[in-house]
């Protein structure tokens, strides 16, 4: 299992040169080609900030959303935040578990370099253990791994991420080289999903932010 504490932080203190891009929660949208037909997210009007909620159900098909970065977000990315809460934990999901990979919130970051895509999901599990890595693949045109963020409660609790996307690119995708070169940021997922455990999963999400 792979250690994230070197790169991922929480509320890390940014430089004041740093220019700050939130990203509005409404230009999440369905990734149609990776969804089922019923929409369960909705945005909320809330203080100090709107988030979105998804609430899967039993037997509805999965749905992801998705945003792109604008084009001068494409390279040179120095952190990306967001805000999430899990309400509802999947019961027994594990995303390291053959059978059980369902999370009340998951939050991917994607590159792109000709055909292939690479991606990175964050999860906030039920049961598998915080700081881990697993279902990495390997293909021609995906390579991709599922980080561990958090597990388990408290509920109904915003908590704070922050993490380095160059930095974790490197980690996963280039062995480590620091000098590697990044393909271009393409955007930001999120997914609550519950479909192989067949439970109810919710969570919240806001306060996605990009700093260049």
């Amino acid at each position: 299992m792979m250690s994230l504490a070197p790169i991922i932080a929480v509320a890390l203190a940014l430089p004041s040169l740093w220019r700050a891009y939130p990203i509005d929660v409404r230009t999440f949208k369905v990734l149609e080609r990776d969804s089922g037909p019923n929409n369960y997210y909705r945005v909320v009007d809330g203080e100090p900030e709107s988030f979105i909620r998804g609430v899967y159900e039993i037997s509805a098909g999965t749905v992801t959303l998705f945003t792109e970065v604008p084009g001068e977000l494409r390279r040179g990315v120095r952190r990306m935040h967001w805000r999430w809460r899990a309400l509802v934990l999947p019961l027994g999901g594990n995303e390291c578990v053959s059978g059980r990979g369902d999370s009340a919130a998951n939050v991917y970051v994607t590159w792109k370099r000709g055909l292939r895509w690479y991606s990175l999901k964050f999860v906030w599990s039920s049961e598998a253990a915080a700081n881990t890595t697993c279902n990495g693949i390997r293909s021609p045109l995906v390579f991709s791994d599922s980080v561990v963020l958090r597990s388990g409660g408290p509920l109904g609790v915003w908590h704070d991420e922050e993490i380095d996307p160059d930095a974790l690119f490197r980690q996963h995708f280039a062995d480590g080289d620091p000098d590697a070169k990044v393909p271009e940021l393409q955007g930001i997922g999120l997914m609550s999903d519950g479909d192989q455990t067949r439970s109810l999963s919710a969570a919240d999400y806001a306060g996605f932010i990009l700093y260049k």
